[in-house]
């Protein structure tokens, strides 16, 4: 299945974003990326998903990728100025209705905007993304916030390496690597967006927010959590699922921080199944 490649006008910012060249009337996926990773994290899963006449579209968030990267002046990288920009992209996309997924740090904007917006969610899907007041960045992450050690720790591009397979557990396959690895060769601005974005992401206001919202959520709602996670400790997690019967919670026992990393068929098997539930 082709996966194309765009930018797209929001607002005052281009957004780069892969989209899955697929005629159909089913409602298409918007993924959503964690830190310190882009939307080709989402590659295989959209192609499997694709097998199944399902469409999905995945956008680099701005400062990450192969979006813009403004400098702080003219964007503040904090939670709420991430929100209005999304709400501009998904405007400028014309997405009605769709399904959300999220991970990883800063996937937690979007179930901000889906709490804000519910009319427009058909469902959530949730992997290993900060949802409880437990949460708290991992040090692989806090260090990249510090003066002068955060900002050489940005400037290498070898941190992609470092964080995702020391978060996933496994190795990253080199072609990979090489993929997420490319907009830190591209630009130092890569680099900077990363560390305001980490300094800047209010982890104790957002996720009470999310814990509450996701408590009362009234849609579908799909967990499906690598359980072997080190930065994010699935027993809360399995206390909020039980608090809502719209909850659906999977475990994967050998997966970590990235599970689409790894487990990207059975996650696409997962969401496939949620999709079959909610439309028969």
């Amino acid at each position: 299945m082709s996966i194309k490649r765009d930018k797209i006008q929001a607002g005052k910012f281009q957004w780069f974003y892969r989209q899955t060249e697929l005629e159909s009337e089913r409602t298409p996926l918007l993924f959503l990326h964690g830190l310190p990773s882009h939307s080709y994290t989402w590659q295989k899963m959209m192609s499997l998903l694709a097998d199944e006449e399902i469409p999905s579209i995945a956008p680099d968030w701005l400062g990450c990728g192969f979006s813009d990267k403004p400098n702080q002046r003219n964007f503040a990288y904090t939670p709420e100025a991430f929100l209005t920009a999304l709400t501009e992209l998904i405007n400028a996309l014309k997405l009605d209705k769709f399904y959300l997924v999220v991970q990883g740090f800063l996937g937690s904007v979007g179930l901000q905007y889906a709490f804000q917006n519910p009319e427009q969610i058909e469902g959530l899907i949730i992997l290993n993304t900060p949802i409880t007041t437990s949460a708290k960045l991992p040090w692989a992450m806090k260090q990249m916030t510090f003066p002068l050690v955060g900002d050489m720790m940005t400037q290498d591009p070898l941190l992609v390496d470092r964080t995702i397979e020391k978060g996933s557990g496994f190795v990253v396959a080199d072609e990979d690597l090489d993929v997420l690895r490319k907009p830190f060769l591209q630009s130092s601005d890569v680099g900077r967006s990363l560390m305001a974005i980490l300094k800047k992401l209010q982890l104790e206001n957002t996720t009470k927010e999310i814990e509450t919202g996701l408590s009362q959520w009234a849609k579908p709602a799909l967990i499906i959590w690598g359980t072997a996670d080190n930065w994010l400790n699935v027993t809360d997690i399995q206390k909020l699922a039980a608090t809502n019967s719209e909850i659906t919670l999977v475990e994967l026992p050998e997966a970590k921080h990235y599970p689409q990393e790894h487990w990207s068929s059975d996650i696409a098997t997962e969401i496939l199944q949620f999709f079959r539930r909610k439309i028969f």
